[in-house]
């Protein structure tokens, strides 16, 4: 849950029209730099910093250096976490906005089409076995709209396929790739196309998960989805789908106990 952090800090930041202005910004154009979002606010560059800062310590800004270069990322694992907790029992409207991020370049420079951010009460060990032990991923990546669970089934060897599997014994495979990096417990780097596009690695997008310790038994786990291809309905799949199955998993890792409707 968000309180892992410090929700206080999430209200807090929330509650300064200027943050919010700030949020909105990356909303729309997500990955800017200080220079660009001094911009669209009319203020100094040190006040802008400071906002910032109290953005990223509530963990509503992620932070990517690409060269010399500070990129902002607006973080919305808290504001899903603060949705489940405080707005989707009250049968509050989803806020699906918050999760419909748009691809954004700056000129011929690549930068990560989403990063999501996440902190966990849980270790590096036991945050590593979630992702690739498929008896722990069913018990987590869960889709309750199709009432069953997921699982990513590979030997995690670079180069080796993986398959993003559904456990409902249908035997339909929904994403495939080509694992690229793993270096247990802290880094996993795979590719992500749909089964049509298998062998077409033009049309392979790459996902990253970044495992570091953090603090008080805390992790901080980063999911970067990058090179997505045009393709609006991945787009909007991913932009939706990151902060919830990082919820499961945090949940889950925190819980001990397998989600609703995940597969038995």
């Amino acid at each position: 849950m968000v309180e892992g952090l410090g929700i206080d800090k999430v209200f807090k930041a929330l509650a300064d029209p200027t943050r919010r202005r700030l949020l909105d910004l990356l909303h729309r154009d997500n990955g800017q730099t200080l220079t660009a979002l001094c911009e669209g606010m009319d203020m100094t560059r040190q006040a802008v910093t400071q906002h910032l800062q109290l953005l990223e310590a509530a963990n509503l800004v992620a932070i990517v250096w690409q060269g010399r270069e500070k990129l902002h990322y607006l973080n919305p694992v808290p504001l899903h976490e603060m949705q489940e907790r405080w707005i989707a029992k009250f049968e509050r409207p989803r806020l699906g906005a918050l999760h419909q991020l748009k691809k954004q370049l700056e000129s011929d420079m690549k930068k990560p089409d989403y990063v999501y951010v996440t902190y966990i009460a849980t270790t590096p060990e036991k945050a590593w076995r979630a992702l690739v032990d498929t008896d722990l991923m069913r018990q987590w990546w869960v889709d309750p709209a199709a009432g069953c669970a997921r699982m990513n089934v590979s030997d995690w060897k670079p180069g080796s396929r993986w398959e993003h599997t559904r456990t409902d014994g249908s035997g339909i495979v929904d994403i495939v790739g080509k694992v690229v990096e793993t270096k247990p417990p802290r880094r996993l780097v795979f590719t992500w196309a749909r089964p049509s596009d298998a062998d077409n690695d033009a049309k392979h997008s790459r996902v990253a998960f970044d495992i570091e310790p953090y603090s008080d038994g805390l992790i901080r786990l980063t999911v970067t989805h990058d090179e997505l291809a045009s393709d609006p309905q991945m787009f909007e799949g991913v932009s939706g789908g990151w902060p919830k199955v990082l919820s499961n998993l945090k949940t889950f890792l925190e819980s001990g106990r397998p989600l609703a409707h995940a597969a038995a």
